[in-house]
């Protein structure tokens, strides 16, 4: 009865080692979080809260929380299609680069 609880804290110790193997040394910046992008329509902007309503097949809008470190490229505004590209922390989509994108249709309108 002695070996399956000599095995498993070996394999406890192990893991514990391997990870910290993984760890970089002497970096104080936290590990970068894995980075998403949507492209759809603004239905709503403030200075902090960005939502979005997807392109495509997907229901419902998303809720993206905007800050100063997030890039802005062009005029966000109701109704402009963008593209976010963001992550997410504790349940939170935090918007880290948003850009307009312009519309053919609204400057094909324009010329009639």
């Amino acid at each position: 009865m002695d070996h399956p609880v000599r095995a498993i804290a070996t394999l406890g110790i192990l893991s514990v080692l391997s990870v910290g193997i993984s760890a970089s040394p002497g970096s104080n910046e936290p590990a970068q979080m894995p980075t998403h992008a949507i492209r759809g329509v603004v239905t709503s902007v403030s200075s902090s809260v960005l939502v979005v309503t997807p392109s495509g097949k997907r229901a419902g809008a998303m809720t993206f929380v905007v800050g100063p470190s997030t890039h802005r490229e062009g005029n966000v505004t109701i109704g402009a299609t963008v593209s976010v590209r963001y992550r997410v922390e504790d349940q939170t989509l935090l918007a880290t680069a948003v850009s307009t994108h312009p519309e053919k249709h609204r400057a094909a309108r324009a010329h009639e």
